[in-house]
């Protein structure tokens, strides 16, 4: 299989991403087409490393749960510039989470075992750090685990050496409020999942991991209610003047696939939410430059005022995707039941937040 290496000089690799910085979509000049040219080597270069920590994550995870959903995705472009602009000095070389895998478990004490699986079991590539967003919720409300690791092959493989590579377990529920945040984020325009855009947007979706983190048994976010009664009838106000419920009921999709269904090992999803329709194209595993090569043009095609998504993955059948991947189908089922089994009152009551500083 004809896997892509780093082509670029690290100088490149950061200079390329301050052209990306600066860069406006979809892209027409030749700078920003080599910019492009760079960043994509970079990117596809990962997808080595990334496919190695995927195994071992699916060996390791479903050793503790069966059916854990297991996914690897590649950052989407207009998530590196928006790192790059909100981080002006940070270099595309220091980006942890260019390539990412995840683990999603039914119950929180399943993510807890897979840690420490990591952390006693033998591994072969070295540990960068961690951070338990779970105990430590960010302000915005999202919670998972991750660990960061740098690939470390051997002679054959020493091309990748440094490449890092972002492991995210978490449950079914943190799953489906990350997926919401993304979903709301794309029909109004927001960038919710960056912590930017309407107020009440955020303080909702603060207020629902709260009471999710109730339901856990962890912490609640920083600034929200610690009692039940409080929350509850914050939440509902919210609600009720966003219209949150009949939004979360109201999308809907179709879907066009593209490509042999036979051993498909590669997704590229691009959902176009204006014409509530989803595309994937399916790439077989020796397809891999081919498909982060078709990945890039498809994003940098995509106008900067446009709702469009594009997102390259890989998962075990266009199920899968859709289990792993339920915002880019519009699909905020779990989410939408949750909201009204919280609106109840149906859940703990919270646990305060534990102000104590993440050594990580």
């Amino acid at each position: 299989m004809a896997w892509a290496v780093p082509e670029h000089k690290p100088e490149e690799v950061n200079g390329a991403g301050k052209a990306l910085q600066k860069m406006e979509f979809p892209v027409v000049t030749s700078e920003g087409f080599k910019a492009l040219a760079v960043i994509n080597n970079w990117r596809s270069a990962h997808a080595y490393p990334l496919n190695t920590f995927q195994i071992t994550l699916r060996h390791r995870a479903r050793r503790i749960e069966r059916k854990v959903i297991i996914a690897q995705r590649a950052k989407r472009l207009d998530s590196i510039h928006r790192k790059l602009v909100g981080k002006p000095t940070m270099r595309m070389t220091q980006m942890q989470d260019i390539a990412g895998c995840r683990a999603v478990f039914s119950r929180l004490p399943q993510v807890y075992k897979l840690v420490q699986a990591y952390k006693t079991g033998q591994f072969d590539h070295k540990f960068r750090n961690e951070k338990d967003y779970i105990l430590h919720p960010k302000a915005d409300g999202y919670r998972s685990f991750h660990l960061v690791y740098e690939y470390v092959g051997t002679v054959a493989t020493k091309a990748y050496n440094g490449l890092r590579v972002e492991v995210q377990i978490r449950t079914q529920y943190q799953h489906a409020w990350a997926t919401a945040v993304e979903a709301v984020g794309i029909f109004t325009r927001q960038a919710l999942k960056s912590n930017q855009g309407d107020q009440d947007w955020l303080r909702f979706f603060a207020l629902m991991s709260s009471a999710i983190a109730a339901m856990e048994g962890t912490p609640c976010v920083p600034g929200t209610p610690s009692r039940k009664l409080e929350l509850v009838n914050e939440l509902i106000a919210l609600a009720n003047k966003l219209r949150a419920r009949d939004m979360l009921r109201a999308y809907n999709t179709t879907l066009d696939t593209l490509g042999s269904a036979k051993d498909a090992k590669y997704f590229i999803v691009n959902l176009d939410p204006d014409a509530g329709r989803v595309t994937v194209r399916r790439y077989k595993a020796k397809e891999s430059a081919e498909a982060n090569a078709q990945y890039t043009q498809l994003e940098s095609q995509i106008p900067d005022d446009s709702r469009m998504q594009v997102v390259l993955v890989s998962v075990a059948d266009i199920s899968a995707l859709k289990r792993a991947y339920p915002n880019y189908f519009l699909d905020t089922a779990l989410f939408a039941r949750l909201v009204d089994r919280i609106i109840k009152g149906d859940f703990p009551d919270p646990i305060p937040h534990l102000a104590i500083p993440d050594a990580t």
